[in-house]
């Protein structure tokens, strides 16, 4: 049985809270105040402005005075095409910074979006696109704003918008069945009106339907053929009797023996702080900050209708302002606690996404295990870990983005990908270049995802090291006389220009990241390794968009000494910029990264060859990595682990794990799916 948990604890405002929606409000009432501001300007983003890293570290160890709770604003003035960095003190009711920031577009607010929508319907030159193609209810037009990317066509200092066309056959019918393709509408944000409309050819709108909800999948037309749900499908039931394992004051959490802050910002939407691990008493951080730093998905179709596909979904649009509210039983199974996180709209007033994250535990499977075949005695542990989870919808695509920890001091970041396909149409009977088929006329381009995570690393204090680390055999000789033997090499990073790194599958590369001043009973510095999952670099070329804006997909790893305002790995501003900076401007500096406060950045992508089976909904895809402790403890940190107590179900055969609460009902992991939400504006 699905349940939803009251709050737990008490509320605390410690430093990293994310800001409520009294804070919010009053931070624009003390911007209107003390500034004058006028009709033209915009809140784009109003957030926790977090305190210096080591004011909250000494705020913590001496648990002294609070710290001032602050706004951090992005504003932007329409009438003067001005964007402006402000902090507010929340405590002494002042505006403490207001810089304004040249040559920069901010992300695009929802109102924009929604804006777009009706600028673009109204415009004689698309209706007239539209007729073209045999449509004349424009109220069936589903139109999906895209960032404008760079372009040196582009008007100089015009803030712009290109929306793409659907078209619905009907209300609630799944509009990316039915693409216009060639038709590109270029919009000026800050005069809300269409200053370029190009047709490049009517290309006729695919023929079938391709819907997923119940009411309309078992349609003639549908593609793919349905004529029933299934009839099979039994209930899992999650059951905790005694509760969860995990207890939550305000947002800081404890669960088995570890413990963290849940977070949140408008840009990268979920974020953990202080991930500690209490090992025989003593609490040991592991990571001080953990967040999506940025997105960037490039399309590999040169069409103009694809070609603009470009798109930083966190630093373009802001992925914590299109979460999901997550629905239990759908989303989130089992016992959960969820939080809800607080945005701003453009006039600055606070806007709550009830139940945005969502926070549970899970059965896992088997832990460890071993049978003493000589004396047929079985020990075996159950793993479990907690779940901390959100849900992004940015326009057709889902995204999921998922924090694991686990029983054995391990922690795993995973993507799902779902959603529906950003589709194009092509005549039937052709056969599309740079993506594939899915219906009959319609097909689904070529397409990679990158993401990049940041990792404000703590292993046992500020000062860490980072070692790449590859297995090689050993050439034949005196000290591989059976040609079987292999060593692990360890190259220090001790450099930010030796530390732009890729992966290498066929060598098992890992990167340590270790505190060589702290060391385990074994001598060996403590450290944590971090583990590559699956992984693609970009295909786009020198030249192309991807390669000038988006520096950061075209290295795995990256490390950086450590700057309070350094968190984005395409730059503060990538919107509408042709070189947005980043991570390939911090690590110009050249830092020192030996022995030093430092930060770790991983990319990762998937790589999109699309197939039927994504339509008309995408199966879930994932990607991500893992970090696990590599000698941080003096052994296995699951061994106390208590056993399971085995429960038959009599009479049928199968057997089932319960027990003490140790594990799920029926050992069901209760995995997220994408599922219910709302729907963002932007698309992919």
């Amino acid at each position: 049985m699905a349940v939803q948990l009251p709050d737990v604890g008490t509320t605390t405002r410690n430093p990293l809270e994310p800001l409520n929606a009294d804070e919010i409000r009053r931070a624009s009432e003390i911007l209107r105040e003390q500034r004058d501001l006028g009709p033209t300007v915009r809140f784009v983003t109003v957030a926790l402005h977090e305190p210096p890293k080591q004011e909250v570290l000494d705020h913590d160890r001496n648990g002294g005075q609070a710290l001032d709770r602050g706004a951090f604003v992005v504003l932007y003035d329409r009438g003067h095409q001005q964007t402006v960095e402000a902090v507010v003190s929340l405590s002494s009711g002042m505006v403490t910074s207001w810089q304004v920031i040249e040559d920069v577009q901010p992300s695009v607010m929802l109102e924009e979006f929604f804006s777009t929508e009706e600028i673009t319907r109204a415009d004689p030159r698309w209706q007239e696109a539209m007729r073209k193609r045999g449509v004349t209810d424009f109220s069936l037009a589903m139109i999906d704003p895209w960032a404008a990317g760079y372009d040196i066509e582009d008007p100089q200092g015009r803030r712009l918008i290109r929306p793409l066309t659907f078209v619905r056959s009907r209300e609630d019918d799944n509009g990316y069945a039915r693409p216009v393709e060639g038709l590109i509408v270029l919009v000026d944000l800050d005069l809300m009106e269409v200053i370029d409309v190009r047709d490049h050819g009517v290309v006729p709108l695919p023929p079938t339907a391709g819907n997923y909800v119940p009411e309309l999948m078992f349609d003639d037309d549908n593609r793919p053929a349905h004529t029933r749900l299934r009839e099979d499908v039994r209930p899992i039931e999650i059951t905790q009797p005694d509760g969860p394992s995990f207890t939550v004051d305000g947002h800081a959490v404890s669960w088995q023996k570890w413990r963290l802050r849940v977070g949140y910002s408008p840009r990268e939407g979920l974020v953990l702080h202080q991930i500690g691990y209490e090992d025989r008493g003593r609490l040991r951080p592991v990571i001080y900050r953990a967040s999506l730093s940025e997105m960037y998905i490039p399309y590999a179709d040169p069409a103009p209708t694809h070609r603009i596909k470009n798109v930083f979904d966190e630093g373009e649009y802001g992925v914590g302002l299109l979460l999901n509210p997550l629905e239990l039983g759908c989303d989130c199974l089992g016992e959960i606690h969820y939080f809800d996180a607080v945005a701003n709209d453009q006039d600055g007033q606070p806007v709550v996404i009830p139940n945005a994250i969502c926070m549970h535990e899970e059965d896992f499977g088997v832990g460890w295990k071993h049978t003493d075949f000589r004396t047929e005695k079985v020990e075996v542990r159950r793993s479990r870990r907690l779940v901390i989870s959100c849900f992004a919808t940015v326009g057709n695509y889902e995204y999921g983005f998922f924090w694991y920890l686990y029983t054995d001091g391990s922690i795993q970041f995973e993507v799902k990908l779902s959603g529906v396909l950003s589709t194009g149409a092509i005549p039937i009977g052709e056969e599309p270049r740079f993506g594939n088929l899915v219906a009959p006329g319609l097909y689904g381009p070529h397409h990679q995802h990158f993401f990049n995570v940041r990792l404000d690393m703590q292993v046992d204090g500020e000062r860490n090291s980072v070692y790449e680390v590859d297995a090689a055999a050993l050439p034949p000789g005196p000290d591989n006389p059976y040609d079987n033997a292999w060593v692990t090499n360890k190259t220090l990073l001790a450099r930010e220009s030796e530390a732009q790194r890729l992966i290498d599958p066929f060598v098992a590369r890992t990167w340590y990241v270790v505190n060589p001043s702290q060391v385990n009973e074994l001598g060996q510095p403590v450290g944590y390794k971090l583990m590559p999952g699956d992984n693609v670099l970009p295909l786009q070329q020198e030249g192309s968009q991807a390669f000038s804006r988006a520096q950061f997909a075209y290295k795995h790893l990256w490390v950086t000494a450590f700057d309070d305002n350094q968190r984005y790995a395409a730059g503060d501003y990538p919107n509408q910029h042709g070189s947005p900076g980043g991570l390939v401007e911090y690590q110009k500096a050249d830092r020192p990264l030996e022995d030093q406060d430092l930060v770790v950045w991983y990319s990762f992508g998937a790589h999109h060859v699309v197939r039927p089976e994504d339509w008309p909904v995408m199966p879930v895809s994932y990607v991500g990595f893992h970090l696990k402790p590599v000698g941080f403890f003096d052994g296995n940190p699951a061994l106390d682990m208590p056993r399971s107590t085995p429960a038959c179900h009599p009479g049928d055969g199968h057997e089932h794990g319960h027990g003490n609460g140790h594990g799920a009902t029926g050992q069901a992991a209760a995995h997220h799916d994408a599922g219910h939400g709302t729907a963002g504006p932007a698309a992919q």
